[in-house]
């Protein structure tokens, strides 16, 4: 298999180069060339397989170069914590992909590429430096991920002032070889300024170079399963509470759209899914796109669901891409709705009132937009809600709605501990690269 670049000005290159290198030297993201299709029988009995086996199925189409060992190791030392879908109503459920390390959807992807970029750097004599923008989670998850993998020293590079405190503590408490940057500026500035770094000539000189939210595809293509696991459990409730000519609907909370993203990629292997939402809040360009066919540049806005305070997300290139830019093929399969915080307020509080259960503001998007969808008469299909976070990630946003104090898990009371390390950085490339400098050793 081997990966092309969504702007097209660049060579062809292996899944071990386009993981290590992030970003195409064009400036575009790196595009798997083809995508298998998986028959029916294989989706209908994917309940009877193991997990692991499902995943090395998979993914052995796309990243062909590691044995067979050693590639099983990864993906049993990366998907090691479960992914339960917990019933909400009549035919809609929470998929939680929380319950990882750093209590994030994220960590599934980030721990698959920390191991996968360790088992290349075995043969490499270079250090790694990998710079990641973060809206919040990603960093955390990251930062877990890389934390003391040897060759490896990673930027985070996040926005001040718009991730929770909790989350903070999360970014920039590691120390070691995890640095984090608290930026002047909004998402997108981080996003803009790793994107230069990932491309600057002086820095690819002295040293390896990648990225490792989303825009790398080693992070995107692990997320495929967290639909598998989503499609998984609906079989095995369907003799209760589904008929067995029922597809799913997923809603997915959007910020830089990698989340989605790889759903549409799991739809191309052949994954039964009728619908994609994308459940946005007010600084989502895509809604507007998906209506007239122009993306608009948006200055964000700081929302209650803060790591989704995207303007233009990276990876809707790739969705653009994988659709040929025609609008009305992707209309068929990706729908998307906007959610204001006082929906999300109002449905943190009903969807603990009604049935009990407490949603992080992100998921609330999501669920939101799940049950507008539903409310609409558009059918009975089961709606599958992606949760993105736990919700004590979000005291403040969260008990102001449930009226109750949240119980903080051990391993976030542990974290909040301890000493912020973060370092203050201007919304400026050739600032942030003089921090960086004392980091990277000339060769």
């Amino acid at each position: 298999m081997k990966y092309y670049s969504t702007n097209k000005r660049a060579p062809l290159v292996t899944f071990k180069e386009a993981l290590l290198r992030g970003l195409a030297p064009d400036g575009g993201l790196y595009m798997p060339q083809s995508f298998p299709k998986f028959p029916i029988s294989f989706w209908n009995d994917i309940e009877k397989t193991s997990s692991g086996r499902v995943a090395f199925d998979l993914l052995r189409h796309f990243i062909t170069d590691i044995p067979a060992p050693a590639f099983k190791k990864i993906i049993r030392d990366a998907f090691n914590f479960p992914a339960p879908l917990v019933r909400l109503n009549d035919n809609v459920y929470v998929l939680e992909l929380f319950h990882g390390p750093t209590l994030s959807f994220k960590d599934f992807g980030a721990r698959f590429m920390a191991r996968t970029m360790g088992y290349y750097l075995r043969s490499q004599k270079k250090k790694l430096y990998i710079f990641v923008a973060t809206s919040g989670d990603t960093g955390s998850a990251v930062a877990h991920g890389f934390f003391n993998i040897p060759g490896v020293r990673v930027f985070i590079l996040y926005p001040s002032g718009r991730v929770s405190r909790n989350q903070e503590k999360q970014l920039t408490t590691f120390g070691k070889n995890i640095t984090a940057f608290e930026i002047k500026g909004n998402f997108d500035d981080c996003q803009q300024l790793a994107k230069q770094l990932l491309n600057d000539p002086d820095i690819r000189k002295r040293a390896l170079v990648s990225s490792a939210n989303s825009i790398n595809i080693g992070r995107l293509l692990p997320q495929m399963f967290y639909y598998l696991f989503g499609w998984a459990q609906l079989q095995s409730r369907r003799t209760v509470e589904l008929s067995s000519c029922q597809v799913p609907i997923f809603v997915v909370p959007s910020g830089n759209f990698g989340n989605i993203c790889a759903g549409l990629f799991a739809k191309k292997l052949g994954l039964p899914a009728k619908k994609f939402i994308a459940a946005v809040n007010i600084n989502s360009g895509v809604p507007e796109y998906l209506k007239t066919g122009r993306l608009p540049v948006k200055k964000t806005r700081r929302t209650l669901s803060s790591a989704m305070d995207v303007g233009l997300p990276s990876n809707f290139a790739r969705i653009l891409d994988l659709y040929g830019h025609n609008r009305e093929s992707l209309q068929k399969d990706l729908d998307a709705a906007i959610v204001t915080d006082r929906e999300t307020k109002k449905t943190i509080h009903e969807t603990y009132e009604k049935y009990g259960y407490i949603a992080d503001p992100h998921t609330a998007v999501g669920i939101a937009a799940g049950l507008r969808y539903r409310e609409s008469g558009r059918g009975n299909d089961p709606i599958i809600v992606l949760s993105t976070a736990h919700p004590a990630k979000f005291p403040e946003a969260v008990e102001k709605q449930i009226k109750e104090k949240l119980t903080v898990p051990g391993s976030l009371r542990r974290i909040i501990r301890r000493k912020n390390r973060g370092v203050l950085a201007k919304n400026n490339p050739e600032d942030l690269k003089r921090l960086i400098g004392k980091y990277i050793k000339h060769p």
